[in-house]
């Protein structure tokens, strides 16, 4: 039996498995089938304490799990969680193709994945000018056009958010009026640098060995299609939050964990990162969930003990 398991490795699993190693635990890491997270799918990360020159998303990820395996922090990798059964003690994960995993306390940091369209060419481009954070990437597009697809709050922030980089951006949105709260929708509207593209869909993402260089899009109405030029195109249609196996678990409508700070309703187990934060979803909160995770689980185990 284990005494912390963390489930997912991006910045908030291999951060509380950092604290947890430190603290003589021994946490067993189950990394997924993206060992790194989100971060995996960013080329560079600046916005990161402690890396003035920016760094690789996925060499930052290597050095995060290098450090929580310098003290003793263990690995299951290319194996998931099919179900977490947290009704009786010691906690039960059941694998998609391992053994059955019992645990003492479990830390949640399966983390959501970014919603696109599908687009063959969003994944050929994805890193090189395809995006689905503007915070995270938007500084990459000083005085260059971008795209943004997308019709709702999500959506009018990234669009805004990307105005004060960007020459200009163009929203490009499936009917002829946003879904966003009114006063989002309005400024956006309002914003001289955005440009509406109203009753379109995305087509295709086109560009070359140096990354993407336009969007084609098509009026639903006429069917005519138009090339914006553009060197980032960001997808603003939501995130799915990975909480499948997690069903005797709290969450919200969208599929969020909802917790209490780190604590979710059953003792010794936690959620951190972009799991169950629908508002910041950037490395550095994630992490620092991470590391309140892992300092309840070692308060709840000394306890237990006691």
């Amino acid at each position: 039996m284990e005494n912390v398991v963390i489930i997912g490795a991006g910045a908030a699993g291999y951060t509380a498995a950092i604290y947890c190693a430190r603290a003589n635990l021994e946490p067993l890491v189950i990394e997924g089938m993206q060992p790194g997270g989100q971060l995996t799918t960013t080329t560079e990360v600046e916005n990161y304490p402690g890396f003035p020159e920016g760094i690789d998303g996925t060499k930052m990820m290597e050095k995060f799990r290098a450090q929580a395996e310098r003290f003793g922090a263990k690995f299951l990798q290319y194996d998931a969680v099919a179900k977490a059964d947290f009704s009786q003690k010691p906690y039960k994960l059941e694998m998609m193709a391992g053994d059955p995993i019992e645990a003492k306390t479990v830390i949640i940091a399966t983390g959501a994945t970014a919603k696109y369209l599908g687009l063959e060419s969003e994944q050929k481009f994805m890193g090189r000018g395809v995006s689905a954070c503007a915070t995270c990437d938007g500084a990459f597009y000083k005085d260059v056009p971008v795209v943004v697809v997308g019709g709702g709050d999500t959506a009018c922030e990234e669009a805004t958010f990307l105005t004060r980089f960007a020459s200009k951006v163009t929203l490009v949105h499936r009917r002829d009026e946003l879904r966003a709260s009114k006063i989002m929708a309005e400024r956006t509207v309002k914003n001289e640098k955005i440009e509406m593209a109203w009753n379109s869909v995305i087509e295709e993402i086109v560009g070359d060995d140096s990354g993407v260089t336009g969007v084609k899009i098509r009026n639903v109405k006429t069917d005519e299609i138009t090339e914006i030029p553009a060197s980032g195109y960001f997808s603003a249609i939501g995130h799915k939050p990975n909480t499948e196996p997690f069903d005797q678990l709290e969450k919200d409508e969208v599929g969020y964990l909802i917790a209490d700070g780190v604590k979710t309703k059953f003792e010794g187990v936690y959620a951190a990162g972009d799991v169950s934060d629908a508002v910041y979803r950037q490395a550095i909160t994630a992490a620092g969930t991470g590391c309140a995770a892992a300092l309840e689980a070692e308060r709840y185990l000394e306890a237990q003990e006691g």
